[in-house]
């Protein structure tokens, strides 16, 4: 049968970043170093497909520090996790390295630094995610308000409206936040901001992509994990910059093939923790249905690299 035709908008850049990058080659080069098990407190990113391959190298995931022995390193996830977590570590007197995402960690900076300067803080996130729960965890409770919504602002309850900083997620929609900061600014006018957005390079230029790709397709596949903010931001990114069907999948056997009945066009991205294999398994999958096109939607060229700790480089 002959198959009928498919244009495939592939957005650039797309998948790993540098953090999810760094964070994977840690655990790899711990493992060289220490062999297995390494223990690694929370999924080092948010993707089953690397964590199941980590863990068939040796790696051992937990949710809480209590679950690791003392005489095994720990690592400790790209997301950034509350001061109170290395301290115990330290005080356990463990090996453990922090693969916090270095512009996580500037977050953290910036918050520790707007606290010495007598100022709450209001972040923008969401409630139980492990990069908000590291964030508001720099600083005494009470010390770091959560918003999630403009709504949120309107209602949240700070200790000195003339004495304020905001600081947000490093992986939220970039409109969606917008519309926030300014109504914090409205409600509160003195209120500090971040230097530079804390909004990542990578969510951002992911974003990017998609806007520019959903206009062209019929239907819109982001490659990511459920509990992967940055890539739930793209599906409704997607949706909003005009792609009516925009959808979340795993891997390629998640895909619902009878939605996609009569389309002719497909944009494919990947959130920042989803690696090109699982890419690559979707387009080859579209291949065996679809006599496939593949058109690059490219919108930035990333070339970051973050360095991995000094603790885990051997020495010349």
């Amino acid at each position: 049968m002959t198959k009928p035709p498919l244009t495939l908008y592939l957005a650039a850049p797309r998948g790993f970043c540098a953090g999810v990058d760094r964070a994977i080659k840690i655990v790899e080069m711990a493992l060289e170093k220490w062999g297995a098990p390494v223990y690694v407190r929370h999924e080092i990113v948010h993707n089953k497909y690397v964590v199941d391959g980590l863990r068939a190298k040796g790696a051992v995931f937990v949710e809480e520090l209590e679950e690791c022995p003392n005489d095994r390193p720990v690592i400790f996830s790209a997301h950034g996790v509350p001061k109170a977590v290395p301290a115990e570590a330290a005080k356990r007197e463990m090996i453990y390295v922090d693969a916090t995402c270095p512009l996580v960690s500037k977050v953290h900076i910036e918050a520790a630094r707007h606290h010495d300067n007598g100022l709450q803080m209001i972040m923008i996130g969401h409630e139980g995610h492990p990069e908000t729960i590291g964030t508001m965890g720099q600083l005494p409770e009470g010390e770091v308000l959560l918003v999630e919504t403009v709504e949120d602002v309107a209602t949240v309850e700070v200790r000195d409206p003339e004495r304020l900083a905001f600081v947000t997620q490093t992986t939220l929609s970039v409109d969606d936040t917008i519309d926030i900061v300014a109504a914090l600014q409205a409600r509160f006018p003195k209120i500090v901001g971040p230097h530079k957005e804390d909004i990542c390079y990578a969510t951002t230029n992911r974003q990017e992509a998609v806007k520019a790709m959903a206009p062209k397709c019929d239907a819109m596949l982001v490659v990511g994990a459920p509990n992967s903010s940055n890539s739930k931001r793209l599906v409704e990114v997607g949706s909003k910059a005009g792609c009516a069907y925009s959808q979340l999948v795993q891997r390629a056997p998640d895909i619902d093939w009878r939605s996609l009945d009569g389309i002719s066009s497909v944009g494919i991205t990947a959130g920042a923790s989803a690696p090109e294999e699982l890419i690559t398994e979707v387009i080859d999958a579209f291949r065996d249905r679809y006599d496939v096109t593949v058109e690059m939607v490219e919108t930035a060229v990333e070339n970051v690299e973050f360095k991995v700790p000094r603790v885990l480089r051997v020495p010349a």
